[in-house]
């Protein structure tokens, strides 16, 4: 009876195959495989098949498998097919074993597993590996890399390819402007004599220069470890005078979104508001010297932080409700070297009784209270104030309305007005540049008569 055997076979060649596999390579009638692989075995005298399309090998296999005679017919016992194809690794971890799989019969399919990639990688760099996100460059899966990083992946592993290599992935991650870092790690040739695992730190300036500089064997893997506690490093000599990057400002650790960037956590963990969106935020806001502002559902304290660095003369209030956000504020405040921002962890609308009254308000969380903190700020506002929210949903945005009209039917003086917004930033993806949407948003300005 004719069969399949899928071997897997590091760059160690022979050395790393068991007994019981090597005897059966020694039986085959027939090899497939790689004309690396089948260098391996130059003196083996069965036919071979040099692996390239992988349809060409299946169209080879099947017949051998599917026209043999019923045994009634024949006179004499056929000659048994043994067919080894040799495959990279675990045959089927991102390897060729499943697309065999569903075009052979399955009865006939025997898998013998190498060390895989992944396996190898993770042992080098002696981390466990049990919880990493995988990803095969090899597929053209650049989306899903995108996913996981701006989802905070803790490790992600990316087999690469000719076309997304390592420093492919590297400009990937930098254009996405996280402000969380990964220690970048690549493995080349694992299991090979020319084997060579390397790292960088993504938060160091020289340490990417380099790695961009470098060349990378074609097949290798890329290791991403997020380092918690580690912010991107700040050169305030260069930092713009408005319109920060969004790696700027730290994040809460608890912070998972896989939709980054967006507004604020509706799940807890802050985030800063894409610098687009802030930039536009301010426009509406419109601040001047020697006001009071209160940010209320601060996040990282970015909005806070761009209003206070704008116009120093200006107290501003950061208003978080959790510990973390309000400590998390704090610190980017002193990365920035910014003195007058008041970080209060409390919640609204109880909070904002005990503050000062504002001449403008900018509203980013609201912890589910939105009707409320809108009447407090309505009634604290100072004439001539501005109040601006920005929101990705319908139904927040319906509520702030029904209170503005409300309002602005008892009060002739207060007005408002609506900016939709919708934005998308370039990125990097195989050699070429595409889109990344942004979360469209609505920007709702709220003006209390003239504003100053």
């Amino acid at each position: 009876m004719s069969a399949v055997h899928i071997v897997g076979i590091g760059l160690d060649g022979p050395a790393g195959l068991t007994k019981p596999v090597l005897l059966l390579v020694e039986m085959a009638t027939l090899l497939v495989g790689s004309e690396s692989h089948l260098s391996y075995f130059p003196n083996h005298p069965a036919q071979r098949v040099i692996l390239g399309e992988i349809s060409e090998a299946i169209g080879v296999i099947r017949p051998l498998l599917s026209n043999q005679p019923a045994l009634e017919e024949m006179q004499v016992e056929p000659p048994q097919e043994l067919i080894v194809v040799f495959v990279s690794g675990d045959p089927l971890f991102f390897g060729l074993g499943r697309l065999l799989r569903a075009e052979l019969p399955p009865e006939k399919l025997t898998f013998h597993p190498h060390l895989s990639w992944l396996q190898l990688a993770f042992n080098r760099i002696k981390v466990p590996w049990q919880d990493v996100r995988t990803i095969s460059a090899t597929g053209g899966e650049v989306q899903e890399l995108q996913e996981a990083l701006r989802g905070k992946a803790d490790k992600i592993a990316v087999l690469t390819n000719r076309n997304c290599g390592p420093q492919a992935i590297a400009r990937l991650l930098l254009s996405l402007d996280l402000p969380w870092v990964y220690e970048f790690w690549v493995c080349e040739n694992l299991g090979g004599t020319k084997e060579r695992v390397q790292s960088w730190l993504m938060s160091d300036r020289q340490a990417v220069s380099d790695l961009l500089a470098r060349t990378f064997d074609e097949l290798s893997v890329v290791v991403l470890l997020r380092r918690p506690g580690v912010s991107p490093v700040l050169d305030l000599s260069k930092l713009p005078v408005l319109g920060l990057a969004d790696s700027t400002f730290g994040v809460e650790s608890d912070s998972k979104e896989s939709d980054w960037p967006k507004l604020r956590s509706t799940t807890g963990g802050a985030k800063p508001l894409p610098r687009e969106v802030r930039l536009l935020v301010l426009l509406e806001l419109a601040p001047s010297p020697a006001q009071v502002i209160w940010n209320v559902g601060a996040g990282t304290g970015d909005l806070a932080i761009e209003v206070a660095r704008l116009c120093p003369s200006s107290q501003v209030y950061a208003i978080e409700k959790t510990a973390t956000a309000t400590v998390l504020i704090e610190e980017n405040c002193r990365r920035l070297k910014v003195s007058n921002v008041v970080s209060i962890n409390g919640t609204a609308p109880e909070i904002l009784y005990r503050l000062p009254a504002p001449d403008r308000i900018f509203i980013g969380g609201t912890g589910g209270q939105l009707r409320s903190i809108l009447g407090v700020c309505g009634s604290q506002l100072k004439t001539g104030g501005v109040l601006v929210m920005a929101t990705e949903t319908l139904e927040r945005l319906n509520d702030a309305l029904i209170w503005v009209n409300e309002r602005s039917r008892r009060l002739p003086s207060w007005s408002y007005r609506l900016l939709q917004v919708n934005l998308s930033r370039s990125l990097p993806v195989t050699g070429q540049t595409r889109y990344l949407p942004l979360n469209p948003v609505t920007i709702l300005t709220v003006v209390q008569g003239s504003a100053s």
